[in-house]
């Protein structure tokens, strides 16, 4: 066992303080706040593997509180919400006819529902994020440090892109239509939408507890569920993974897309927009960032910490 030098416990004991003080002040502290901010210090300080594990892992922290830090600033207050725009070009685009009517897929999916696809709909949505952490952990574990934190990086940029999308274009989802109709109401709080079906075929309340605690409803634009699942399969052909983890991973993001517009959580221009939000965040990062001498140089640094 070897603890770190006093000058990383100042770093680690400081940032944790500052970090659970400015979030209770600024959002209030959750119960999912002490367990993040306690398993961070339990992989640090016992060990030189689990330090390196502790620090591989920041990308995945950063885009968590990142993401949790949207609660101080909305991005309604930002620019004005699309609700109405956004159901009418989804409609103009992808409209299916049932009935003598124009439905948007969501509406018909609204209508015409299985309970197979309800269960298969929520285990897809369920791997989001756990299968991209689950595989990044398994890079690590495998000592493919330079893949690893390549993944984990492009994994944090694109969410970072798609939180600019968010407060460029707050948008709304097609349930709030559904429940609400055209007119923005703020503080409008999450909804499971077509989840609840998995919830009820299950017995167990699984959505509705994430998204009673969701941080903004007005985050529909683009759909970082379509984009995740992107980043794995990107990387898990790039270092020629094994076929068949190439085809779940496949099986997982057609699953997530089509859970998307199904469950009336996204539009497909949402889900569209999402793809290139992975696409953009992978290109930037290795044919940009990797390219620029300062970004490498960091990365270097970063890589010669963690491996």
């Amino acid at each position: 066992m070897k603890f770190p030098t006093k000058k990383e416990t100042i770093i680690v004991l400081a940032g944790t303080i500052i970090f659970l003080l400015t979030t209770a002040i600024f959002i209030g502290l959750r119960p999912e706040h002490f367990y993040i901010t306690l398993f961070f210090l339990a992989l640090f300080f016992p060990s030189i593997p689990t330090r390196k594990l502790a620090v591989a892992l920041l990308p995945f922290a950063v885009f968590a509180i990142s993401y949790d830090w949207m609660r101080v600033f909305p991005n309604y207050e930002v620019n004005p919400i699309d609700v109405q725009g956004l159901y009418e070009a989804e409609k103009h685009l992808f409209g299916i006819s049932d009935g003598g009517q124009i439905l948007t897929p969501n509406e018909y999916f609204h209508l015409h529902n299985w309970k197979i696809a309800d269960i298969l709909s929520g285990i897809f949505y369920l791997c989001w994020v756990p299968v991209p952490m689950a595989f990044g952990v398994w890079l690590y574990l495998k000592k493919e440090r330079d893949l690893y934190l390549r993944f984990s990086m492009v994994f944090l940029l694109v969410n970072l892109i798609g939180f600019v999308g968010y407060y460029i274009h707050p948008a709304a989802p097609p349930w709030y239509v559904m429940n609400y109709g055209f007119e923005p109401i703020l503080n409008t709080p999450g909804n499971t939408a077509g989840l609840i079906r998995f919830d009820e075929a299950i017995g167990i309340p699984v959505f509705s507890t994430i998204y009673s605690r969701n941080a903004n409803v007005f985050a529909a634009l683009p759909s970082l569920h379509s984009a995740y699942m992107v980043i794995p399969l990107w990387y898990a052909i790039q270092r020629k993974s094994h076929w068949g983890l190439i085809l779940l991973f496949a099986i997982i993001l057609g699953g997530i897309w089509f859970t998307a517009v199904y469950t009336a959580h996204h539009y497909l221009i949402d889900v569209i927009l999402g793809i290139c939000c992975a696409i953009i965040g992978i290109l930037l990062f290795e044919k940009g960032l990797m390219k620029t001498s300062w970004f490498s140089k960091f990365f270097r640094n970063y890589y010669g910490y963690v491996k």
